[in-house]
């Protein structure tokens, strides 16, 4: 699932696509907006909401899309081929004299009044890249529940808004706590610096075409996709299981050693928890 910092890449590469010119090309394909035109209108600008992507066009109107799982929004020049999937994927196209954006497997496509985009994002917490980034409030909204797991409420968009599976997994191993511990649990130093982490490492990542969290160039994640492997701090085996209410995959990794605390034991089923909102 794409996660805050490539939202805001592919934000960005619509935007200057897209932003100060006007649409001569209008094709969203689901069936509410089948003989919708939106051609002749000027995009105004394409903005970042957590994982969200708002389009704002002329006449106070927003295209409000979502990735989710493996959507994305590609851009061609004219006469390039299209090259992000077979045609029946294609959700929206929205073209200019110079350039074409394709939104492909978008699950999320909706048309809203600009004054009216709280309906799609009002719900969410404060957005780690955002300009209505609090790291009170987040942590506010974090600590709200206290019993339930950290892995769960970072995923949880209404506390803060960007964090998604592979950013979970080392935001917990950078804390040495796991991501089963209760939020109430954390040790007082790392609860307050935790959001300070979280928009560190979203920020340092909206750059770049790789993610890194490690800051070494032969390894890029401390524990995320690593299973079986060797922990680089101590050398342990990371271990990876399923964190969730049970009606999504999440693979969860940690290091046993350098992350203490509650950890499902191998083959244990799961808690039922409140499924974390996009």
């Amino acid at each position: 699932m794409p996660e805050g910092d490539t939202v805001w890449q592919a934000t960005r590469r619509l935007h200057n696509a897209l932003a100060g010119h006007v649409l001569t090309l209008s094709d969203l394909r689901v069936p509410k907006y089948a003989l919708t035109d939106l051609t002749g209108r000027t995009v105004l600008d394409v903005t970042p909401r957590g994982k969200h992507l708002l389009t704002r066009l002329e006449g106070g109107l927003t295209l409000h899309s979502h990735l989710r799982m493996d959507g994305s929004w590609k851009i061609y020049a004219p006469g390039e081929r299209w090259r992000g999937g077979p045609g029946h994927q294609i959700r929206a196209i929205l073209g200019t004299e110079e350039r074409t954006a394709v939104g492909y497997r978008l699950p999320v496509l909706e048309l809203l009044h600009t004054a009216d985009e709280d309906r799609a994002v009002g719900h969410l917490g404060p957005d780690l890249l955002g300009p209505d980034w609090d790291p009170d409030k987040a942590l506010a909204n974090l600590l709200s529940d206290p019993d339930r797991a950290l892995g769960e409420a970072l995923l949880d968009q209404r506390n803060l808004a960007g964090i998604g599976n592979v950013f979970k997994s080392e935001i917990c191993f950078l804390l040495r706590v796991t991501p089963w511990i209760p939020v109430g649990g954390l040790p007082a130093e790392y609860t307050v610096y935790l959001p300070t982490l979280a928009k560190k490492l979203l920020e340092v990542n909206r750059e770049r075409p790789t993610r890194i969290t490690t800051g070494r160039r032969d390894q890029n994640l401390f524990v995320y996709g690593r299973a079986g492997r060797p922990c680089l701090r101590c050398g342990t085996r990371i271990r990876v299981a399923n964190q969730g209410d049970g009606s999504r995959e999440r693979p969860t990794y940690w290091c046993p050693t350098c992350q203490p605390g509650p950890s499902p034991q191998p083959g244990a089923p799961q808690r039922p928890g409140p499924t974390p909102t996009r």
